[in-house]
C-alpha cells in the first residue's frame, strides 16, 4: 500500500487519474489532492471516501508521500518538483517540463518500462516524465512494427480533439455549437480560432522551421522513448471532436514486411487493438440504430478506428493498414487513442504499477 498525491486534481487528467486508480484497484493507503487556490476546497469522492483539494503552496510537505502524479502544467511542475521529491517521493509528471532532460526517463510502459527504474536510484532526481499524448499514441503502435523491421522515417498528420486543451476547451467546443445553432457569435478563448465546424492546423506555439512545439515533441520524444534514430515529421491539427486523438501515419521500414505480419504484430502488441476489417464497412452509410448501433458502441465490429467509439478506452485502436503506394518499404495506417486515458492518466498509472511490481520482487 502506498501514499498517493495528485497535483492538478480538478483538471481533466486529474479527474481521470482518480477514476482509473479506483478502476484498477491501485494499492492506495492514503490520498492527498492538490490544486490552485481556485480549486482548493473542492471535494471529490474516491473509494467511497470524500477528499478535499488542498492548495499547493511552498509550505506543503511531501515527506509521507510515496508517489505524486502531477498534471498542472510545466510551470507548476518546475516550481514544485524539488519540493515534491525532497524526501524521496517519486514524481510522475504529465507536463513537458522534464521530458527531454537527460537525467529524467521518458516512459511508455509498453515500450521502455525499465527506464523508469533509474528514477529510484540513489542520486537521481526521482522524476519520471509522461510523454506527450500524441507521441504515446503513435509510439505504442510503432513499437509493434519495430519488432519486425527497423523504422527509418515516419510522416504523421494528427487529428487532435478538444480534450487535448483541457476540460474547459471541451466545454467551449460544446458551447460554440450551441451558440452557432442559435445564431449567436461563438465564444473563442481556448483556441486560436473558432473550432466548431472548423480545423485548426496549429497546436502549441510555432518554433524553428515553422513547426509547432507539439510537432517537434513527436520528433524528439519518439526517439528518446524508442532509443532509436527514427525521424518523425508531423503536422498537428485540432479538430472539432470532444475526446480521443486520431493519427494518419506513413512509416518507412528498412525492409519490406508483409501486411499479414504487421496486422498480427499489432493484434498481439500490448496497448494496441486491431480494428481493420473493411468487409464490415461496405460502401453505404451505416444506420445508427438497432444492431449497427450496438456494434459501433462496443467498438468490436467497426471496420476501422474512430474517435467517437474509442473515447474512454485503454488501448490504441489501429486500422486502415495498407502498403504505401509511394514507397515499397513503407506502410500507412490510421490509429485512435483516448488522449486523457492512454495519452495521459493511464500511462502515468501504468508507470507507477510497474515500479511497485519491481520494488516487490
Amino acid at each position: 500500500m502506498v501514499n498517493i498525491a495528485i497535483i492538478g486534481a480538478s483538471g481533466a487528467v486529474g479527474q481521470e487519474l482518480l477514476k482509473i486508480l479506483q478502476e484498477r484497484n491501485f494499492p492506495c493507503d492514503s490520498l492527498r489532492l492538490f490544486g490552485s487556490s481556485r480549486s482548493a476546497g473542492t471535494s471529490y469522492t474516491f473509494n467511497g471516501q470524500s477528499y478535499k483539494v488542498e492548495e499547493l503552496t511552498p509550505e506543503v510537505s511531501f515527506e509521507c508521500i510515496d508517489i505524486a502524479f502531477a498534471s498542472a502544467g510545466a510551470s507548476t511542475s518546475r516550481r514544485f518538483a524539488e519540493q515534491i521529491t525532497k524526501y524521496g517521493t517519486i514524481l510522475i509528471d504529465n507536463s513537458s517540463a522534464f521530458r527531454m532532460d537527460d537525467d529524467v526517463p521518458l516512459v511508455v510502459p509498453e515500450i521502455n518500462p525499465e527506464d523508469a527504474l533509474s528514477a529510484l536510484s540513489t542520486g537521481s532526481r526521482h522524476i519520471i516524465a509522461n510523454p506527450n499524448c500524441t507521441t504515446i499514441i503513435l509510439a505504442v503502435v510503432l513499437q509493434a512494427i519495430e519488432r519486425l523491421a527497423h523504422i527509418r522515417r515516419v510522416h504523421v498528420a494528427t487529428y487532435q480533439s478538444a480534450s487535448g486543451a483541457g476540460a474547459q476547451a471541451m466545454l467551449e467546443l460544446e458551447e460554440q455549437y450551441r451558440q452557432l445553432v442559435n445564431g449567436e457569435q461563438p465564444t473563442v478563448n481556448k483556441f486560436a480560432y473558432q473550432l466548431a465546424y472548423n480545423l485548426i492546423p496549429h497546436i502549441d506555439v510555432f518554433a524553428d522551421g515553422d513547426y509547432t512545439k507539439e510537432e517537434l515533441k513527436m520528433f524528439n520524444e519518439t526517439r528518446k522513448i524508442m532509443h532509436s534514430d527514427i525521424r518523425v515529421s508531423a503536422t498537428c491539427v485540432r479538430v472539432p471532436t470532444l475526446r480521443a486523438h486520431s493519427e494518419a501515419v506513413w512509416a518507412e521500414l528498412e525492409k519490406p514486411v508483409h501486411l499479414t505480419a504487421i496486422r498480427e504484430a499489432i493484434a498481439h502488441a500490448p496497448g494496441c487493438e486491431l480494428v481493420d476489417d473493411l468487409s464490415r464497412c461496405g460502401n453505404k452509410p451505416r444506420p445508427l440504430d438497432g444492431d449497427a448501433a450496438d456494434c459501433c458502441h462496443t467498438g468490436e465490429k467497426l471496420p476501422y478506428p474512430m474517435p467517437l467509439y474509442f473515447s474512454g478506452k485503454d488501448n490504441v485502436a489501429v486500422g486502415r493498414i495498407r502498403k504505401d503506394l509511394a514507397d515499397d518499404n513503407a506502410l500507412t495506417f490510421f490509429c485512435v487513442g483516448d488522449q486523457i486515458r492512454k495519452g495521459a492518466a493511464l500511462n502515468a498509472i501504468q508507470i507507477a504499477e510497474y515500479l511497485l511490481d519491481r520494488m516487490h520482487k
